[in-house]
């Protein structure tokens, strides 16, 4: 038997207040990840739809496709933040 299987990581919850909490944090932390998950597909979908012509929503933004491009960076730039909030909340 390896060291892993003789002591869990996780120890079972002794009370119901624990399990509630405990059940309460991982809503909280999975719900955070399927927003992310969200946000980084409607920017990949916007992305791909720039990329080929087919919409031009960052024209009111920007004039120019470089800085049409720099703030789809940008926006990708604040997806990746919160990505990593997200994730942290659950890795701590």
């Amino acid at each position: 038997m390896s060291e892993p299987d003789r002591e869990p990581t996780e120890k079972p919850t002794n009370t119901k207040r624990e399990a509630k909490e405990e059940d309460q944090w991982m809503i909280r932390n999975w719900i955070g990840v399927a927003v992310v998950s969200i946000f980084g597909l409607l920017l990949l979908a916007l992305g791909m739809m720039q990329a080929t012509g087919l919409v031009d929503l960052l024209a009111p933004v920007a004039d120019t496709g470089a800085q049409q491009w720099g703030v789809f960076a940008v926006l990708a730039l604040v997806v990746l933040a919160l990505a990593g909030w997200s994730w942290s909340a659950i890795a701590g």
